[in-house]
């Protein structure tokens, strides 16, 4: 909640009103009395405006009720002309964006006249000043007042002791005739001819007439009540109990809402159709409710339990679209390639439209930010026919967040997946569980671990909210997550899930959905017409090249974004009609390209290689460079290593030694120089088991005196017997090789079987040499100094 504070600032910046000129708070069905403090939900912006204004300027704000609470903008000849001045003790504004505010009536006063012209209902009025006579007249009426609320508090079965004392001690007659009047249950017209009641001995009056009828309506209730009380049984009791109150409320003139209301939640339970378990929970909550008065600190929680229950699908479905061929056609609309995925979700259609009782699969799209992960949740749904709804968990770290907050807290809510399917409005809903490998942990629980019984087809059937109590059934739910990196996720919420993986674009790939549809979409959101700006492949290509260099098209399409903008402001401002971009434009638009080939560069010196690596956001290469300087014989490692890249180093070292006689150097070149290991882009942390090949050719090109090819980059770990051992992200590495402008990728052998997952374009441009041994990295890396035999494969 956040509490609005003036300022110096904010003050200088507000209306000016009169002297005598005050902001107006219409209100409806309630009476503000002077002395007396009441909270108040305010909605309409006038009112916001008023109850803001009041607090900056530390002015008093006048409280009005509305003559016809159904008008929504009330005017000045819409209220009544006296009204409470009150002090603003608190704003406070919700989480779901409610307004309140805690007034204090303070005075009476009376409108002069209403002004125009500010954002907010205004008036110029008169204070209306009161005497407090202390007369026998009114002395004799204040103590016969305190002795009638002493019997009426005495009927009463749940007044606080409290409140008694406080009417006691009121000595002034006309604050104890407001004070009694805001809290009896009297309807707003009735309290707004007490608050104009401005004859102190009149008013005393009215309130012991009002007080006098209530006593006598509370006796007759005790009376029946006592009379029947041993006869009746529990439907006859209810019933009577129903009719007292009708009877009751007929003879104070009050209206029958509050039974209006308890009739619609009745229906409502019977319409919801709900389990068993969850219909006789909610019948006894109302039950409890219709016992309870509005002025009850449970009323409010009560209803809002009941409004959950009643408005959570627990029957209710949207049909699903099992027609593949139609399906297939809405995914290839929304999402160029991704074969693989959309193989997986025709798979669970054809399944689904054979076994329609089966389980739902939890499916996890794994991949760098920009792939189309959320969106092709979207695009399923779509093709599904179902519900979509999207739960966002980076950062989450309440478990209550997940499981929902007991009611004995102030503020409870349910947890975030029964908030979800809520919105959804179908308990088979497709629920997007996003960024789930960025959840966190604290004091207040793990929710990946409450997420266990969620994504779990054999549990989540009885799933249980702490804030519902009841069961809810999410097996009918698709639940799709996806995340970044699966190392972050614990090992138990990793297994219930089907991950898929989403490498990330060729440069084809990425031409051909900016074609498809990043550029219509950034021409819409630029108010281009598609013919007014138009930008040929070359200039994508050369976007793709030479401005991005990322696994997803999130930078692709924000550069294009870019290059429409500058159109869209030549159009704006009348220079031109229409523009085509070029590739030769682009550095007058996007500037000096960011990217270049650097490799040919960077290793055309001995002792640097080219190695590739992987990251959440995709694969990129790495230059790893080796130096010696005269020493001892130390090893010195720079650039944030991790442990495992530090293992990888060393590993390298001792190889290299081991293979002096092999390479023609001395043994002594090692003991009388220090060796230093440099990973450049030092800010960035690096660890992974990938670049022990890549190290040790750094090494040996450094010891040797030969560069290494500089079209060449490589991954793969290494044994202390030379061995290559396989290591994963081969599709994300290959990709970055590509982007980078690199011809020959060495692979381990062992990496054969991803070389299925490699896209076409990026198999047919390089050449694939397979690694069993680091002889073969050698010959391949630094031609002659590699021992013969071994042959490269493409």
């Amino acid at each position: 909640m956040n509490t609005e504070r003036r300022s110096d600032q904010d003050a200088s910046l507000l209306p000016r009103l009169p002297p005598d000129g005050i902001a107006i708070l219409p209100v409806r069905n309630m009476v503000l009395f002077p002395g007396v403090i009441l909270p108040i939900n305010i909605g309409r912006e006038t009112s916001i405006a008023a109850a803001q204004y009041a607090l900056r300027a530390a002015a008093p704000l006048g409280v009005i009720l509305q003559r016809d609470p159904k008008v929504d903008q009330p005017g000045g000849a819409d209220l009544h002309s006296v009204g409470t001045l009150s002090a603003v003790l608190r704003y406070v504004t919700g989480p779901e964006g409610s307004h309140n505010i805690v007034c204090q009536g303070e005075q009476r006063f009376h409108v002069v006249e209403f002004l125009s012209g500010y954002p907010f209902l205004a008036a110029r009025i008169e204070r209306i000043v009161e005497e407090d006579l202390h007369t026998p007249a009114i002395e004799a009426r204040v103590l016969q007042l305190k002795n009638l609320m002493t019997q009426v508090l005495e009927l009463l079965p749940q007044a606080p002791a409290e409140l008694g004392n406080a009417f006691q001690q009121v000595a002034s007659g006309p604050m104890l005739a407001d004070l009694i009047a805001s809290f009896m249950d009297l309807s707003g017209e009735e309290k707004q001819e007490i608050l104009e009641t401005l004859d102190p001995q009149k008013r005393l009056d009215r309130i012991i007439s009002l007080l006098q009828h209530r006593l006598e309506v509370l006796r007759i209730s005790k009376e029946i009540n006592e009379q029947t009380k041993q006869t009746m049984d529990a439907r006859q009791r209810e019933f009577l109990l129903r009719e007292q109150l009708k009877t009751i409320q007929r003879q104070l003139g009050e209206t029958d809402e509050r039974s209006e209301e308890i009739a619609e939640l009745r229906e409502a339970i019977a319409r919801a159709k709900m389990p068993e378990e969850a219909e006789h929970q909610a019948t006894k909550e109302l039950r409890r409710l219709e016992r309870m008065g509005e002025a009850s600190a449970e009323y409010s929680m009560v209803r809002s339990y009941l409004d959950w229950l009643v408005e959570l699908p627990w029957s209710v479905e949207t049909e699903d679209r099992l027609d593949l061929t139609e399906a297939r056609q809405v995914l290839d609309e929304d999402h160029y390639g991704l074969e693989k995925v959309k193989k997986r979700i025709l798979e669970y259609l054809a399944v689904h439209k054979l076994n329609p009782t089966g389980k739902s699969p939890i499916l996890c799209f794994v991949g760098p930010p920009g792939v189309g992960k959320t969106s092709l949740g979207q695009s399923i749904a779509r093709a599904m026919g179902r519900k979509f709804v999207r739960v966002s968990l980076g950062g989450l770290h309440d478990e209550a967040e997940i499981r929902g907050h007991r009611r004995t807290y102030i503020g409870a809510l349910p947890g975030n997946i029964i908030q979800g399917i809520r919105k959804a409005g179908a308990r088979n809903c497709i629920m997007m569980l996003d960024e789930i490998d960025k959840l966190g942990a604290s004091f207040h629980g793990d929710p990946s671990a409450a997420l266990l019984e969620v994504l779990d087809p054999e549990q989540n059937a009885t799933f249980r909210d702490n804030y519902l109590a009841v069961s809810f059934d999410l097996s009918r739910v698709l639940f799709i997550a996806t995340a970044n990196v699966l190392d972050t996720i614990p090992g138990p919420l990793r297994d219930r899930m089907e991950v898929i993986p989403l490498p990330g674009y060729t440069a084809e790939e990425k031409l051909q959905i900016a074609r498809r549809y990043l550029v219509a979409r950034q021409q819409q959101a630029c108010g281009l017409a598609p013919g007014q700006c138009a930008i040929d492949d070359g200039a994508i290509a050369a976007i793709i090249r030479d401005y991005t260099r990322e696994a997803g098209v999130r930078n692709l399409e924000r550069e294009l974004g870019s290059v429409f903008r500058h159109a869209a402001v030549r159009i704006a401002a009348g220079e031109i009609d229409r523009i085509e971009v070029h590739a030769e434009q682009l550095p007058a638009i996007l500037g000096p390209p960011r990217f270049e080939n650097e490799t040919a560069l960077r290793t055309s010196v001995p002792g640097v290689a080219t190695g590739l690596a992987w990251t959440p956001v995709g694969g990129d290469i790495l230059f790893i460079e080796a130096n010696r300087t005269p020493g001892t014989g130390k090893l010195i490692l720079t650039g944030q290593l991790g442990e495992v890249m530090k293992e990888s180093a060393q590993a390298a070292l001792t190889l290299a030694k081991s293979r002096c006689g092999e390479l023609g150097v001395e043994t002594e070149t090692f003991e009388k120089s220090d060796i230093h290991i440099h990973v450049p882009a030092g800010a960035t942390p690096k660890d992974g088991p990938s670049a022990g090949v890549a190290m040790f050719i750094a090494l040996v090109s450094l010891i040797t005196g030969r560069p290494v090819r500089n079209d060449t980059a490589m991954t793969g770990e290494i044994s202390l017997r030379g061995l290559v051992l396989p290591v994963g992200g081969i599709k994300e590495k290959v990709l970055a090789a590509l982007a980078a402008g690199i011809r020959r990728v060495l692979l381990p052998a062992r990496n054969r079987k991803d070389l299925d997952e490699i896209p076409g374009e990026a198999k047919d441009q390089l050449q694939f040499i397979w690694l069993e041994t680091v002889d073969e990295a050698l010959r391949e890396t630094l031609g002659k100094y590699g021992p013969a035999g071994g042959t490269g494969a493409r």
